[in-house]
């Protein structure tokens, strides 16, 4: 894959967004996910449900990680942009459909999706624009 400055801009920085969602889900979720919408969510005691999204932290963190690695190890570019490009568009794309099915989530969840789908976007623009010919 062509490394480009522009595309190493995208890889740092959607990992860089994406190690932060992780750490912040990993480690604060309570904290994190409380400041969502007028009421924020509620996980207090709810030790499964903390459980579930601490996992998906840790997911975003260790995806985050190999996002920017690819800025710096050539061989990885490629891998980390196809991983970029999955992961925030299956969160967008989840995101748009759970809208359909329970309805309009708070302003903070309709920009989430809107920034995921964005990097996604992103991302398929760079697959497609330096893939190798072979």
């Amino acid at each position: 894959m062509k490394n480009s400055k522009a595309l190493k801009a995208y890889l740092f920085f959607s990992g860089l967004i994406a190690i932060g969602i992780g750490v912040a889900t990993l480690f604060a979720p309570v904290g994190f996910l409380g400041r969502i919408g007028p009421n924020g969510i509620d996980l207090g005691g709810q030790i499964n449900l903390l459980s579930s999204i601490r996992a998906a932290g840790a997911a975003y963190l260790a995806s985050g990680i190999v996002i920017i690695l690819g800025v710096f190890v050539a061989k990885l570019t490629f891998t980390s942009t196809a991983i970029a490009t999955l992961m925030f568009l299956s969160y967008g794309i989840a995101r748009i459909f759970s809208r359909a099915i329970d309805g309009m989530p708070a302003d903070a969840v309709t920009a989430a999706t809107v920034l995921e789908m964005t990097i996604g976007l992103a991302g398929v623009f760079f697959l497609l624009k330096y893939q190798e010919n072979k």
